[in-house]
C-alpha cells in the first residue's frame, strides 16, 4: 500500500509560481483607497508610465495588458497587416506557446521560423529568411521578434541585439522584444535598458512584470516609436486588453521601478539561479545543458532520477529536443529552497 501523494512543490516550475512580492501588494493596498477614474485615467497609472520614461530614458508611450500573450500578440498586431510576416526563433514564445495569438490579433499575419543556436536568432539565417522570397505571392516579411532572455534562458548581448535590429531595419522591419524576463536579462548585463531596447534598435518592448512579483499578470507595452502605437488603445479595447480598473495593473509597477526594485529582485533570481546550478553540478549523474545566464537552470538528470523528484512532489518542466529539466528561480527563492531540492536531487540519484 502506498501512501498519500506528497503536495506539490511549485518552487521551480516556473518563476510566475511565486506569489506577489510585498512591495506590490502594497501598492495594489495603496490603490484600492477610496475611488479612481477607470480606464487608466488614475494616478496611479500616469506615475507607472512615468517612471517607465525614466527608467527608459525616453519619452515612450506605455500600455498594460493583463498577460504576456496578449501583449506580444498586440504589440506585433500593431506593426503589421494581415499580408505580412513576423520573423521569430523557432523556439520563441510567441510561436511555441501562445495558441496562434499572433496570428489570430493582426488577421492572419504569418509567423516565419528562422534557427540560431541557445535559442537565439542568428543574424544570417535572419538575413536569408527576409531575402529568400519578394514576390507577391508569399507573406511580405514585417516584423522581427526576439526574446529577452530567451526560451532557453540565454540572453543576447548588447552587440547581439545591435546586429539583428541593424538586420532587419536595413530590410524595413520593425522590431519587437518579447521581454517576460527582460529584467533578469538587464541585472545579468548590467548595461541600462535604454542601452538594450530603443538605444539598440528595438521599436516596442513587452516587459514583464508577472515573474517580477507584480499581481494580476501585469505586463506593460512600451512603443518607443510613438507613431507605431497610433490607435492602439482601441486596439486593447476590442481584445478585451482595457481594464476597467487600470490601477491594479500600474501600481504594482510603481513600486518595482522606484528605486530600482524590479532589478533588484531580477538579480537575486539570477543569483539563485547560479547557486543552484552549481550544485546540481557537483552532483554525479546530472550536468548542466549550459551555464546559467538569467533566472534558468537547465540540466541533465537520469529518468528515474527525475521520476523519484516527481514522486517526492517537485513540478518542473522537461523541453521537447532537450531532455531533463527546466528549473526557474524567481524573486522568492530562497537558499532553503534550493538546499532542499538538492538534497531530494541526491537521495533520487542514489
Amino acid at each position: 500500500m502506498t501512501g498519500p501523494a506528497a503536495s506539490p512543490k511549485c518552487h521551480f516550475a516556473s518563476d510566475n509560481t511565486a506569489g506577489i512580492c510585498p512591495e506590490a501588494w502594497a501598492a495594489m493596498e495603496a490603490a484600492n483607497a477610496g475611488y479612481a477614474p477607470p480606464y487608466g485615467d488614475d494616478i496611479h497609472t500616469r506615475e507607472a508610465a512615468d517612471l517607465f520614461r525614466s527608467v527608459f530614458e525616453t519619452d515612450c508611450d506605455v500600455y498594460f495588458a493583463f498577460n504576456g500573450t496578449a501583449a506580444n500578440s498586440l504589440a506585433l498586431a500593431s506593426l503589421c497587416q494581415s499580408y505580412h510576416s513576423i520573423i521569430v526563433h523557432e523556439r520563441a514564445h510567441v510561436e511555441t506557446d501562445e495558441c496562434g495569438a499572433p496570428e489570430f490579433y493582426s488577421n492572419g499575419t504569418k509567423i516565419l521560423l528562422t534557427s540560431g543556436e541557445n535559442g537565439k536568432l542568428d543574424v544570417g539565417e535572419v538575413e536569408k529568411t527576409i531575402t529568400r522570397r519578394s514576390d507577391i505571392h508569399f507573406p511580405k516579411p514585417r516584423a522581427l521578434s526576439l526574446s529577452q532572455s530567451t526560451e532557453l534562458g540565454t540572453v543576447y548581448s548588447l552587440e547581439e541585439i545591435r546586429a539583428v535590429c541593424a538586420t532587419a531595419k536595413s530590410h524595413g522591419l520593425r522590431t519587437h522584444m518579447d521581454g517576460a524576463r527582460f529584467a533578469n536579462a538587464v541585472a545579468s548585463l548590467g548595461a541600462s535598458p535604454a542601452e538594450l531596447t530603443w538605444k539598440a534598435g528595438v521599436d516596442v518592448l513587452c516587459c514583464g512584470g508577472t515573474k517580477l512579483g507584480a499581481g494580476v499578470a501585469s505586463e506593460a507595452i512600451l512603443f518607443f516609436d510613438r507613431r507605431l502605437s497610433e490607435e492602439f488603445a482601441y486596439r486593447c479595447k476590442q481584445a478585451g486588453q482595457l481594464a476597467s480598473k487600470m490601477r491594479f495593473l500600474s501600481a504594482p509597477w510603481t513600486a518595482l521601478l522606484r528605486d530600482g526594485l524590479w532589478l533588484k529582485h531580477a538579480a537575486h533570481a539570477n543569483a539563485m539561479a547560479r547557486l543552484l546550478a552549481d550544485q546540481l553540478a557537483a552532483l554525479p549523474g546530472i550536468s548542466l545543458h549550459r551555464e546559467p545566464e538569467a533566472n534558468a537552470v537547465f540540466v541533465t538528470l537520469p529518468p528515474d532520477a527525475a521520476g523519484k523528484l516527481r514522486a517526492k512532489g517537485w513540478v518542473f518542466y522537461s523541453f521537447i529536443g532537450l531532455g531533463g529539466a527546466r528549473l526557474m528561480c524567481s524573486w522568492r527563492t530562497t537558499e532553503a529552497e534550493v538546499a532542499a531540492f538538492v538534497a531530494d536531487a541526491a537521495e533520487a540519484l542514489d
